[in-house]
């Protein structure tokens, strides 16, 4: 790994894989500045964090402000929330896409020029191998994670001549709060989705699948769904 990427911004790092990742790249000698919306429990003498809500107004702003103490050359969004809708009130569906979607848009438009200036940087997204699926039960976290992936592949491309990386990270089931489903096939322990971090961190990737049995099942599942939405019809009037 580069020297010059040893201080990472970890979005969304209050549990799961970003907690888990902020403490794997600290052990491996890195500074890491953590933002979350709740306070973190990590201590660390090179850990800085910031308590800042993806959803804010003023979001950009104040991240902003935080790169400003700063230069940061590493970003690991992490940031995800999802659920079954409430067909009696979606405003919970759009918080979904203001928080995976974007919460990361935004993050980029803070970080991203400060990449390009530089011209240098990574930014790696944490998104799922739900964007290739249609989901009655969680249809704004399916959807949200496919606008990510799709938008930050194609702004990954437009970054390459700057010299600014994107990564985006599709995982399958891990073992954090997220994954409610009641079947959970190759689930990832999150030892093993921070050893993918890491990968991802190492080689730069555009795009990194996770587990690939899991990807074999959502191929199907996909077509399936497809199928499903072929042939479903309104309810009778």
């Amino acid at each position: 790994m580069s020297a010059l990427s040893r201080h990472a911004l970890i979005i969304g790092n209050s549990d799961g894989i970003g907690l888990h990742s902020t403490r794997r790249l600290l052990d491996r000698g890195w500074q890491v500045t953590g933002v979350s919306r709740r306070a973190s429990p990590v201590g660390h003498d090179g850990y800085q964090h910031h308590v800042l809500d993806v959803s804010q107004r003023d979001y950009v702003e104040k991240l902003r402000a935080i790169l400003g103490q700063g230069p940061v050359d590493t970003c690991i969004y992490c940031a995800g929330i999802g659920g079954p809708p409430d067909p009696n009130d979606l405003g919970s569906e759009v918080h979904v896409f203001e928080v995976n979607l974007m919460g990361a848009l935004r993050t980029a438009q803070a970080i991203v020029p400060a990449m390009v200036a530089a011209g240098r940087g990574h930014l790696v997204v944490l998104s799922s191998q739900a964007d290739a699926l249609v989901l009655a039960d969680f249809p704004s976290y399916a959807a949200s994670k496919a606008a990510l992936s799709s938008y930050f592949e194609g702004l990954g491309l437009a970054l390459r001549p700057h010299g600014v990386a994107v990564s985006n990270l599709r995982f399958g089931f891990v073992d954090t709060k997220m994954a409610r489903a009641a079947v959970r096939p190759f689930m990832y322990t999150l030892d093993q989705a921070v050893d993918q971090v890491e990968l991802v961190l190492r080689k730069r990737p555009l795009r990194l699948t996770r587990p690939l049995s899991m990807a074999v099942l959502v191929r199907l599942l996909a077509c399936l769904a497809r199928w499903r939405v072929f042939f479903t019809r309104g309810p009778a009037s």
